[in-house]
């Protein structure tokens, strides 16, 4: 079995701390936004993506461009601070949510490469 795997079994509620006990939580709240594993926050863009995936067909690139900037951006932007030293998994999770954004608002196929999109789009990445 490697540390890895032993690391994942080890349980930690409670952690002393000079002469209290400090509880450990899955999620905390900051400034109104949830910390935790950012499910909470891909669920909220993924449901945004998927509602205006419909009527994009109706828009201009330029005003998809600017729904999606208002609904995605703004979730991946608000207080990004707080995401300064967080785990290169969680960052991934969050850069697909930005990846699945450019690929409705550029007409592109999951197959093609995303960094072009991103550069013509001018996004930076979430990192």
């Amino acid at each position: 079995m490697g540390s890895k795997q032993r690391l994942q079994k080890i349980d930690i509620g409670e952690i002393p701390v000079m002469s209290s006990t400090v509880r450990t939580v899955d999620t905390a709240r900051d400034l109104g936004v949830v910390i935790d594993d950012s499910k909470i926050t891909r669920r909220a863009a993924y449901y945004q993506l998927r509602q205006l995936r419909t009527v994009t067909w109706c828009l201009t690139p330029e005003a998809t461009n600017k729904t999606l900037q208002a609904f995605i951006s703004c979730h991946l932007d608000y207080c990004n601070a707080l995401l300064y030293g967080i785990a290169d998994d969680l960052l991934r999770r969050l850069q697909s949510v930005q990846n699945a954004a450019a690929r409705l608002v550029a007409g592109s196929r999951r197959p093609d490469h995303i960094t072009p999109v991103l550069r013509r789009l001018h996004w930076l990445p979430v990192r």
